[in-house]
């Protein structure tokens, strides 16, 4: 199969030909149709994640995929080949302390694709523990949004939803509407939340109203002003929750 990989960190990333990767027990191999590239896999790239500098060089990064099955491993059942799935970027244990309190995103035995393992730059990736954390995808859902949400959203639901408790009717002020922030802006209005944006970039205010945000402010008014609009959009009150992109 044809895969981005780089020998050293920093140094340069070419397509090179590797063998195509086989199902782990209770895993699946999958052909990935669609692939993001995020800012942790730069940071990959230049040798700042511990996982990868203990995986080993050479590596194949990426973590944000979708893809349909190309293989089941032993032990499978929920899965076929040919199945459209979503993948998560963190692929929880389901025993460990943290997996017990629903927190999956942080838990203690994860494996990550583009981190712990070769990841999704690849046209085939071998992923374990297929049945507790792939997903099937919706014919209406395509790959490039679903591989959209396996990082940035799972990241903005835990800081929105689980660590910030929002709850319907409360407001959400978001400072910075990249695609963390867009994500936050999706997590809140889906638990019928209000949505502030705040940005630099009118196009980005623009798709977080889009979005569902009921307003948004120019960062570039400065931090006085900014902090007058929010009060101002909420009677005097201010935002009970803010999400920093």
């Amino acid at each position: 199969m044809r895969a981005a990989l780089y020998h050293e960190f920093g140094g340069p990333i070419a397509v090179a030909t590797l063998p195509r990767p086989t199902a782990p027990a209770g895993g699946v191999v999958v052909k990935v149709e669609a692939t993001g590239v995020c800012r942790s896999d730069w940071h990959g790239w230049k040798g700042h994640d511990s996982d990868i500098v203990d995986h080993g060089l050479p590596f194949v990064p990426g973590h944000e995929l979708s893809g349909t099955i190309a293989e089941v491993g032993e032990g499978v059942t929920k899965f076929r080949v040919g199945d459209r799935v979503a993948v998560p970027f963190i692929l929880s244990c389901g025993t460990c302390r943290e997996c017990a309190r629903g927190r999956a995103t942080v838990c203690e035995a994860q494996a990550q694709p583009g981190f712990t393992m070769h990841g999704s730059f690849a046209e085939f990736v071998a992923l374990p523990r297929a049945e507790r954390n792939l997903c099937h995808l919706p014919a209406q859902v395509t790959f490039a949004e679903a591989a959209a949400l396996g990082c940035r959203s799972t990241t903005a639901y835990r800081a929105v939803i689980q660590r910030g408790r929002l709850e319907a009717g409360e407001t959400l002020a978001v400072f910075g509407c990249g695609g963390l922030g867009l994500s936050a802006v999706l997590c809140a209005v889906a638990v019928g939340a209000r949505v502030i944006a705040v940005d630099v970039n009118a196009p980005a205010r623009a798709k977080a109203e889009a979005l569902g945000a009921v307003a948004s402010i120019d960062a570039t008014l400065g931090a006085e002003l900014v902090r007058q609009a929010v009060l101002e959009l909420t009677d005097g009150i201010g935002a009970g929750a803010i999400s920093l992109d």
